[in-house]
Parts: C-alpha cells; structure tokens; sequence
C-alpha cells in the first residue's frame, strides 16, 4: 500500500490520495484515517540521526523502496536541511520529527513542503498506521519519553537520540530505536523495519 501526501498551500489540514487526513499544529502531526477504515501497510521503515550523512541516508531510502515498505518514520536529527534531498526519491510518505540537532527548524519545514511525499515538525507525532496506534518522538526530552513509554493508548512508539538499536517490549507496548544512520558514533548505521501485522521489529545493517 502507498500514501502520498498532496499538500495544499499553509492549510492546517492536508488530505492523502489514500483516504488519510494529515494536521500539523506546529508541536505535532496527526495522521488518521478520514473515513473510519484501517489502510494495513505490509511494513514501515524507521529511520533516525542521520546528521548530514548524505551516502548513508541514500542508502538507507533504496533499502526502504526495495522492500517495498508502505510509510517511513524519521526519529529526528536530520540536522541540515539540504539532506531533505536525499529524501526525494522515497517512493512512500515520509513522517518526521524534530530532534535536538535540527537547528533550522523553519527552513526544514519551509523546504519541506517541496516534497510532497515528505511532512516533517514538531516535537511529537501520533501517527495510526497498519492498525498500530504509533507514537514518534526523538528522544533527548527523558521525561517525555518515559511517559509516552508508560502510555496504554499506544501500540508503538518509536525513538532515536541515543543512536543505539533497541527493540524490546513494555508490556504490550513495542519500543523500537532504529540506531543511527549515521554511523560514525557507534560505528553501525542501521535502520529498522516493522511489521504491522504481528507486529514486530528488525533491525538492519547498512553496508
């Protein structure tokens, strides 16, 4: 299944050629479906702390269009916003973001919306996707993190900041860190995929 989100000059509401209806409030995206029926992508790429690393963050979007996932989630830390470009050719919607790197936070935003496959802003995004109640944050706000992970109303919630790989359960709620695209921190630059139907994670090496 494929989104694309055509966006419509500065209107706080945006609607998807896939039935869904995107609002960014500035502090937060929502995506939910604007007819009451669930759209079941087959998987969802996760991406974080790509910090200008252009070869990597392009490898990273083939591996995404390879298998065919049906949404890619970005945890934050793209930094510059020139690495918008090495988005474009995701064939999929990407939802992102902000992390405590991305220091231009209104050119990011401005520049975005040349990409119509692509929203990024604010702080948090609440995200319903594949049946999955998601909940995207980068991470560096502990306290925040440490609510949303207590938090009954999600079926996932995604994070970056730390640049370490983690998948685990808490109760019935999924974590998932995809780790650095980076890859000069740790020394691995991984994404991870998630499986809507199970739901599961895996993480990915980049070569």
């Amino acid at each position: 299944m494929k989104m694309r989100v055509d966006r419509s000059g500065n209107a706080a509401m945006q609607k998807s050629g896939a039935g869904f209806l995107v609002r960014y409030s500035g502090e937060m995206i929502i995506l939910s479906g604007d007819d009451g029926s669930v759209v079941v992508p087959v998987l969802i790429g996760v991406m974080s702390d790509t910090h200008d690393n252009i070869a990597q963050t392009k490898n990273a979007v083939a591996r995404f269009n390879q298998a065919g996932v049906g949404a890619v989630l970005h945890a934050g830390d793209l930094v510059s916003p020139f690495m918008l470009d090495t988005l474009k050719d995701l064939t999929v919607p990407l939802y992102g973001v902000f992390g405590n790197n991305d220091g231009d936070r209104i050119l990011i935003t401005t520049l975005s919306k040349k990409y119509p496959q692509i929203t990024i802003g604010g702080t948090f995004a609440r995200l319903d996707l594949g049946g999955l109640r998601i909940g995207l944050v980068h991470g560096n706000d502990r306290d925040l993190l440490e609510v949303l992970a207590g938090c009954s109303t999600l079926d996932l919630l995604v994070y970056g900041h730390t640049h370490k790989p983690e998948v685990r359960r808490q109760g019935s709620l999924l974590i998932v860190n995809p780790g650095e695209v980076y890859g000069a921190l740790t020394g691995r630059s991984t994404v991870a995929f998630i499986d809507t139907e199970k739901p599961s994670a895996e993480l990915v090496e980049l070569s």
